[in-house]
């Protein structure tokens, strides 16, 4: 009986949990915030043109602060790793006793069933055999645009961007940072993401799908406390 109150009593406390609620999904345009720094002007003293690598030409491709330039991003990972470890030892110990100041004889009379040749024999044997394997696959295809916030004094450009995307209330947000030159820079404003150094692409999202890979608040809850 008391057995049966104390599952009343866990199904009343369960179904007293709080409800869980989704955080609003701010509409808002997410940013990443970097500094604008300048490079500094060549000084040309004397002269009445300042020094720059711009063309004669016109150049649609980015190449000051401010400046716009998409990224084509094509990030494919793959990774494979398999491990076995087997080891093994085996060590064996014996001892007889044929001479011990003339006592081997008063054991044999106490217990005829001992023999003093064989009095002492050990053995150990130890084996473990191991394995492990891992596999992993990302793919992700994608196309950003990003804003100059930074040039370098060598004429690397520093950019950032991010975009987000909300369709049934589920968010979807990619941010990208890194640094490019602008000789890989095509002719359509365009850059590959393989030529960014120090890149840095976030992809992540927010809603009901997030919500529904994660695992409940009590299971959770006795993932915590559980010894295993």
């Amino acid at each position: 009986m008391r057995y049966i109150y104390g599952v009343v009593l866990l199904m009343v406390a369960t179904a007293c949990a709080p409800i869980a609620t989704h955080e609003p999904i701010s509409t808002k345009p997410v940013t990443v915030e970097h500094p604008m720094i300048e490079a500094p002007t060549p000084k040309t003293p004397g002269s009445l043109w300042t020094t720059g690598n711009g063309s004669l030409f016109v150049d649609n491709r980015a190449g000051q602060i401010g400046d716009i330039l998409t990224v084509a991003i094509y990030e494919v990972a793959e990774a494979n790793k398999e491990a076995t470890t087997s080891t093994g030892r085996t060590t064996s110990a014996s001892a007889d006793i044929t001479s011990l100041f003339g006592l081997e004889s008063n054991i044999a009379n106490i217990n005829s069933a001992i023999d003093p040749a064989k009095l002492l024999s050990a053995g150990y044997t130890n084996d473990f055999k191991g394995s492990g394997s891992t596999s992993r696959k990302e793919d992700l295809v994608a196309t950003l645009t990003t804003r100059v916030v930074e040039v370098l004094p060598n004429g690397t450009l520093r950019i950032s961007g991010s975009k987000s995307v909300t369709v049934n209330h589920e968010q979807q947000l990619i941010q990208l940072s890194g640094i490019v030159r602008q000789q890989d820079i095509s002719a359509a404003n365009l850059i590959d993401s393989k030529y960014i150094l120090d890149a840095n692409i976030i992809y992540t999202g927010k809603g009901v799908i997030d919500d529904k890979q994660k695992p409940g608040w009590l299971l959770r809850l006795l993932d915590n406390v559980s010894p295993f």
